[in-house]
């Protein structure tokens, strides 16, 4: 069932998508050369932007499931954000405590996800052409 839906991506995700790869590339070409820790910071920006861009395909997916349970979709849509909420929590803990990648760096990119969302008309417009 999943599978059947992933083949129907919709295009805004797909424009989210780009946007977080672009703002990750970014980050990645502008911010590693002034660090001492080059491959803590990358590993951490890479690390993030991995979550967001699953976060944004687990987004996509509660939503259209949302859109099958008419009145009971609150609380669905409530579970599906604790669920995600919940691993981005304990992806951000495991980066702390074991110092595999630096922490501001993973928090960065998970803020690719927002940044992404800002910057979606622009990437709309972009892949258009």
């Amino acid at each position: 069932m999943i599978w059947e839906k992933i083949k129907k991506i919709d295009t805004t995700l797909v424009e989210i998508w780009v946007g977080i790869v672009f703002f990750g590339v970014l980050c990645q070409l502008t911010v590693v050369w002034f660090l001492h820790d080059k491959v803590g910071y990358s590993l951490g920006l890479w690390l993030g932007i991995l979550l967001a861009l699953l976060s944004a395909l687990h987004m996509w997916w509660s939503i259209t499931r949302y859109l099958d349970h008419g009145t009971d979709a609150p609380r669905v849509a409530t579970k599906d954000n604790l669920i995600r909420y919940a691993v981005i929590t304990v992806a951000m803990v495991l980066v702390m405590v074991t110092g595999v990648a630096q922490p501001l760096a993973f928090f960065l990119g998970l803020m690719g996800l927002k940044v992404a969302a800002y910057l979606r008309p622009i990437t709309h417009k972009l892949l258009r052409r």
